[in-house]
């Protein structure tokens, strides 16, 4: 969940990449052109000009390498000895790179003293770069107050505090805290809720710092939704330094440990893209094929047992805990969505017609709607009742819980294919397919999406005995 605000900021990384470009072909023409004559033709016509061919080859595998050990991920709090030896293992990636290229066009005659230097002043040269420049923009936001991040920081516990410390003692890090002042101050909850009123009035925030293990499932709820809305920065504050999980990036203030939700493959924009052209044909193809004509024939068998609509509707929290209005067909009697609660076995408000749509899934169908609109994915953690999140939030890891809901609900998923549907009968039920749920979130590809949607077509023809 990283959003990047500022007026140029964003431009700062891009910059980078684009000079170190320039350096690495400029020396390269500069070294193996003048230097030494030896890069002349080859058989092959497409070779002819080796100069471009070389500098295609390093401009596209300096990118690889770069991206594979985050070479340009460098923060405000990033300390001096993680460059260093970013450089290090950027320029190791490098020479191999080189000297792949060497070994790969046999006609290339370059001397190994050559071929060193280049890689020496290239290596000094970038090096210095990102050095200087990591202090020329410590300097710029200390004394001419530039590329400044307003802040705001939720809670009164330990972590939180020594996170306010060093915000406003180490001013080069370029954080302004904004305090948040109100007639609660003097309670945990009341600062709380006076923080959140804060950065709904105030929208210049640009992170936001909570002391997670000081708030409710609502609180974080609350906040989550508005930096999402907002394209605000969240982080969390843990009060201690054993919190090591997959699902959380875990970064260092100092020596703070401070977690952020980790940008999983799912929002990476490629395979948001991918996963959103299958989401949207898929669900056309069941719409057109499949709905038009069975959505006038179950409702007509519906409406002709019981009084009331053909299609259930119910809040659910949704992406960031955006609640949004998830499609069903009714199989209950005088449902309400208001009173509803989880549909037990032999539940006596379940009518006829009913017990066939729900054994069999059909009910679920109306959520390809869901799904074609966007609010769903066809494949993704099953949202929950709303009134029932905040009870499920205490019984799981709260950081867990959280990542969770770090993207689109599902028609289907991980958890329901490998039986925790349904019912919540007790504490291992929701354990276990929020365990399924974050291996999905985790270990996410289209082909597990397939995968996860034969075994649903598989279960639909088996039958589940949770499904009623």
């Amino acid at each position: 969940m990283n959003y990047i605000r500022g007026r140029y900021s964003w431009l700062i990384r891009p910059t980078f990449v684009f000079i170190d470009l320039i350096i690495i072909n400029y020396l390269s023409f500069l070294f193996f052109n003048l230097s030494d004559k030896t890069l002349i033709s080859y058989e092959a016509p497409i070779f002819n000009n080796k100069q471009l061919t070389f500098s295609i080859y390093v401009t596209i595998f300096w990118l690889i390498s770069s991206t594979l050990i985050n070479f340009y991920k460098i923060y405000r709090y990033t300390s001096t000895i993680k460059i260093i030896s970013l450089i290090v293992k950027q320029f190791v990636f490098y020479t191999i790179i080189v000297l792949s290229f060497i070994g790969l066009f046999r006609s290339v005659d370059v001397s190994a003293f050559i071929t060193l230097k280049y890689l020496i002043a290239c290596f000094i040269i970038i090096g210095a770069i990102k050095l200087i420049s990591y202090y020329i923009l410590k300097q710029f936001r200390l004394y001419l107050k530039g590329n400044i991040r307003r802040v705001i920081i939720v809670g009164d516990g330990q972590g939180a505090n020594e996170l306010r410390t060093l915000f406003s003692t180490k001013k080069e890090l370029g954080y302004k805290l904004l305090e948040v002042k109100g007639k609660h101050d003097n309670t945990k909850n009341g600062l709380i809720n006076d923080a959140l009123q804060f950065v709904k009035t105030h929208k210049d925030v640009d992170e936001i710092y909570c002391s997670i293990d000081e708030m409710t499932e609502n609180q974080i709820n609350q906040f989550v939704k508005y930096s999402s809305l907002n394209k605000t920065n969240i982080k969390f504050i843990p009060n201690t330094k054993d919190y090591f999980t997959k699902s959380l990036n875990t970064q260092y203030y100092d020596y703070i440990p401070i977690l952020s939700l980790r940008e999983v493959a799912l929002n990476n924009e490629i395979n948001q893209i991918i996963k959103r052209v299958f989401d949207v044909v898929f669900s056309l193809v069941i719409i057109v094929f499949i709905l038009s004509w069975l959505v006038p024939l179950l409702g007509i068998l519906i409406k002709l047992e019981s009084k009331g609509p053909i299609f259930f509707k119910h809040q659910r929290h949704g992406l960031n805990y955006n609640e949004f209005t998830c499609y069903k067909f009714r199989s209950l009697s005088n449902q309400k969505s208001s009173t509803v609660n989880h549909v037990k076995e032999n539940d006596e408000r379940v009518t006829k017609i009913g017990k066939f749509i729900r054994r069999t899934s059909v009910d679920e169908l109306p959520q390809f709607f869901n799904s074609f609109i966007g609010n769903m994915s066809i494949v993704g953690p099953r949202p929950h009742m709303i009134s029932y999140t905040s009870a499920y939030s205490k019984k799981i890891d709260k950081y867990k819980f959280t990542y969770r809901h770090s993207v689109k609900p599902g028609i289907t998923g991980l958890a329901q294919v490998n039986g925790f549907r349904g019912e919540i009968k007790n504490d291992s039920d929701i354990v276990n397919r929020v365990k399924y749920d974050i291996f999905y979130i985790e270990n996410w590809s289209l082909f597990l999406d397939i995968k996860i949607i034969f075994l649903t077509l598989v279960n639909l023809f088996k039958g589940d005995e949770k499904a009623y």
